[in-house]
């Protein structure tokens, strides 16, 4: 190992003790990336250049979730001006009935809807239509972000039995059929989604004891119901409300038709949304919609970077643990730290049993730490490979295990520097909190989901 390598490593263990401690990463990330730029570059000024270079590849890689957490604010915004929001969430209260209901209705919607397009488009739908619903039942803000993050990030992603995008990755480089780790995968998700929804809910059940529905910290208050509208402004809010389901409609028909995942599904919701809000503003505003659109837009924009603008430093120096986005930061060549550390991890795990398992779940929560999730699929389903000894049985379900713990770790639900930001966002949550309070459910849950794999499926 390098010294940059020890350098990482102590920086991890010293970003980890700081969030035990309950306190924000951010000047650790900060301090560490500028270490990890002067070792590496061995230039002081250049070091000082690092902390800047790798905010700017961490800024571009997460600002189309910056840009869906604004687009659904100021869509919510120009809906709120004519109760809209209101009359979206009466039918679904009808559905939700308590606390216990809501907290189930959304973590299975965002399953569902994160099965068959992957959490990117489920956030923004769930978090801003179904969660404002949940929260005036009240669900804690808090565990509407959990329910959301466990169900879709976690277990939806985590098995990924739809769309095969994870596991395909994994038996590819594991060199076993898809079919195997996309069985083995999906079951052991279950597992561990169940017990980690089950203990996040019965951990925070004080949450919903002590919350109130106006306290929700949301762009947009989902009980903000005490305004009296005038039947003018009712209909306006119907004829809204008509065209947003028309709208999401057609999303769910684009998706479909033209087969479309992850970054662009984005980009159909956030354009959509868009749209809408602009038809939203005009048609209430009429002219003057042309100034207030630029303020909803400019208010939801502000909200995002807002609440989730200090994630950019962190996630650049998560960032230089990946090949590929540590060599946009420090140059071609550069290492990385992280997959570094995953590889010499994984020399010493023992090549069967218990050891083995747990083994590849560390290395593919170390490599999930990139907030990536899929990036370090190829790693684990290697070693999977490897570690097997030519037995497809056991090579599919240890890179089911090192597959659940990337996508779980990476996917996320445990980094704050992945899509996790955009749930916190549009929810109204802070990310490292939610990220602190994921962490033992998720933990526990991927721990029994390892062991179930290894009793009942080596």
């Amino acid at each position: 190992m390098t010294a940059g390598h020890w350098l990482y490593f102590l920086g991890i263990v010293v970003v980890v003790i700081t969030m035990v401690m309950r306190r924000n990463v951010l000047i650790p990330c900060i301090l560490f990336t500028f270490l990890l730029g002067w070792s590496y570059l061995g230039s002081f000024s250049q070091g000082i250049q690092t902390i800047f270079n790798a905010s700017i590849v961490a800024g571009s890689d997460l600002l189309g979730i910056f840009m869906i957490i604004g687009l659904m604010v100021a869509l919510l915004k120009s809906l709120s001006a004519t109760g809209a929001d209101e009359l979206m969430v009466i039918p679904l209260k009808r559905l939700m009935v308590g606390p216990f209901i809501s907290y189930l209705v959304v973590a299975g919607s965002t399953l569902i809807v994160s099965l068959f397009f992957w959490p990117t488009p489920a956030v923004p739908l769930v978090g801003a239509l179904l969660a404002p619903a949940a929260i005036q039942m009240g669900l804690s803000p808090m565990l509407a972000a959990m329910a959301v993050a466990l169900a879709g990030q976690g277990l939806a992603l985590g098995g990924d039995v739809i769309i095969q995008g994870a596991p395909g990755l994994t038996a590819a480089a594991a060199g076993v059929p898809t079919e195997l780790v996309t069985f083995k995968g999906g079951v052991l998700s279950l597992i561990a989604g169940v017990v980690a929804l089950t203990l996040a809910y019965v951990w925070g059940r004080r949450d919903v004891t002590r919350f109130m529905p106006g306290q929700a910290a949301t762009g947009v208050d989902p009980a903000a119901g005490v305004k009296n509208w005038t039947p003018g402004e009712r209909s306006k809010g119907r004829t809204l409300l008509l065209l947003l389901g028309i709208s999401m409609a057609y999303v769910i028909f684009a998706l479909f038709r033209y087969d479309l995942r992850g970054g662009d599904a984005s980009a159909m919701l956030g354009g959509v949304a868009l749209l809408v809000a602009v038809i939203a503003s005009l048609f209430v505003r009429g002219r003057n919609g042309l100034d207030v659109m630029a303020d909803y837009l400019a208010d939801g924009l502000v909200f995002a970077f807002r609440v989730m603008g200090p994630i950019i430093p962190i996630a650049g120096f998560f960032f230089l643990g990946n090949p590929e986005a540590s060599a946009k930061i420090l140059g071609e060549g550069a290492p990385g730290y992280l997959f570094d550390l995953g590889q010499m991890a994984a020399e010493v795990i023992p090549p069967t049993g218990f050891l083995a398992a747990f083994g590849l779940l560390l290395v593919g929560l170390l490599t999930g730490l990139d907030g990536s999730g899929f990036s370090g699929l190829p790693l684990v389903g290697t070693l999977a490979g490897a570690m097997a000894a030519g037995d497809a049985n056991v090579a599919a379900t240890l890179g089911a295990i090192g597959q659940l713990g990337a996508i779980w770790a990476g996917g996320g639900t445990l980094v704050a520097w992945c899509s996790l930001v955009a749930v916190a966002g549009i929810i109204g949550v802070p990310v490292l909190e939610l990220v602190r309070r994921n962490f033992a459910p998720v933990m526990i849950g991927l721990s029994v989901a390892t062991v179930v794999a290894v009793l009942f499926m080596m």
